[in-house]
């Protein structure tokens, strides 16, 4: 990270083929937060945290993971966008976020196999098969025809709540991630076996989505290239098909680590970012995720390729962490541990701060 670029490069605004331009290459990463009604009604928490970020210039304000069936809740206190007696919630936050010149996008989620049986009325966990460290059951293959309607209509949902996109969670190991992986999905159907049909449930989502929510819906898709069962060549085929059909606007990974060089040795020698950024992106923009705490970090991402950054850890800390790097081209985050005051500060609310103290060495006791 030799910092030649310019800060100014993280302010240049980026288009994209489908919906409105993003005013600058900082997105607020999609961050759990615990904060939400039991039903996955909008808290007045939740709307706070995320509105203070789009004050705090975020080019896209994303929200956490929101469940699109109430099976599929991955957390307690987790966003819904399943039933349309969520749209007033969203609705209000969608109009916030946009107030603020921030583009607002949900991230659609099912947590498939890891769906907490308790959390979830005693509901069996679903996946792709039946997988005996949770006691979750295979899906039907009506119930994966369900499944991805549900993902459309959520998208739909979100579309009609004022949004401006919506970001479909192919990583960590959730439901569309779990399709995709040869270790979770033993399917023998047309959504198992080769890679072209493990990864059918996210293609039919997408082109699902794009069908009904028109030309000006921005679509991103996260992915993650390992752990859960993912493979570095298999997610680099998906991306680069989710290139060359266009139907989406941009990918975001999730690395864990920007910098870092791949797990699999046959891709030592390049930094597991830089694999993407040599694809033939077409008008697919790719942003980046893991470990990028400050200017520095940020800009060190474009210079490898990305076409913009996705901040967490950093956005916890500080709402406008956007205003701060560009005033201040070195801006680095204030170190952890906080306290439990400053996060309030920062529009956490006691549920989040709560789960903060969960991150080790996070906040100061």
């Amino acid at each position: 990270m030799d910092g030649k670029a310019p800060v100014t490069d993280l302010f240049a605004p980026i288009s994209f083929a489908h919906g409105p331009a993003m005013k600058n290459r900082l997105m607020l990463s999609p961050l759990t937060n615990l904060q939400s009604h039991a039903d996955g009604s909008l808290s007045d928490d939740e709307f706070h945290w995320l509105v203070k970020r789009a004050q705090g210039g975020f080019g896209m304000t994303m929200t956490c993971a929101a469940f699109v069936q109430m099976q599929g809740r991955g957390f307690p206190g987790q966003l819904g966008i399943s039933d349309d007696s969520q749209l007033p919630g969203l609705t209000r936050l969608a109009a916030a976020i946009r107030r603020e010149g921030s583009l607002a996008t949900v991230q659609l989620h099912h947590a498939g196999v890891r769906s907490p049986k308790d959390l979830n009325d005693g509901l069996q966990p679903v996946g792709p098969s039946d997988f005996a460290e949770t006691g979750a059951r295979a899906l039907s293959h009506a119930e994966v025809e369900r499944l991805i309607e549900d993902f459309i209509a959520a998208a739909v949902r979100a579309q009609k709540a004022g949004f401006d996109g919506a970001e479909v969670h192919g990583a960590h190991g959730y439901v569309v991630a779990q399709f995709i992986s040869e270790e979770f999905n033993q399917r023998e159907d047309e959504f198992g076996g080769s890679l072209e049909n493990r990864s059918r449930l996210l293609f039919r989502i997408l082109d699902g989505i794009r069908e009904r929510c028109g030309p000006e819906f921005n679509l991103g898709v996260r992915l993650s290239p390992e752990r859960f069962g993912q493979k570095l060549s298999e997610i680099l085929e998906i991306s680069e098909r989710l290139c060359r059909e266009g139907r989406i606007d941009y990918i975001d990974l999730s690395l864990w680590d920007a910098f870092k060089e791949p797990n699999e040795e046959a891709y030592h020698g390049s930094s597991l970012l830089s694999w993407f950024t040599r694809l033939d992106r077409r008008q697919v923009r790719i942003g980046a995720a893991g470990k990028i705490r400050g200017a520095r970090e940020a800009l060190a991402c474009l210079q490898a390729g990305a076409d913009f950054v996705a901040i967490g850890r950093s956005a916890i800390l500080h709402h406008d962490f956007p205003q701060l790097v560009h005033g201040n081209s070195e801006f680095q985050p204030v170190r952890t541990p906080v306290t439990a005051d400053y996060l309030r500060s920062e529009g956490l609310g006691e549920k989040f701060v709560e789960y903060m103290r969960t991150w080790p060495k996070f906040v100061a006791e």
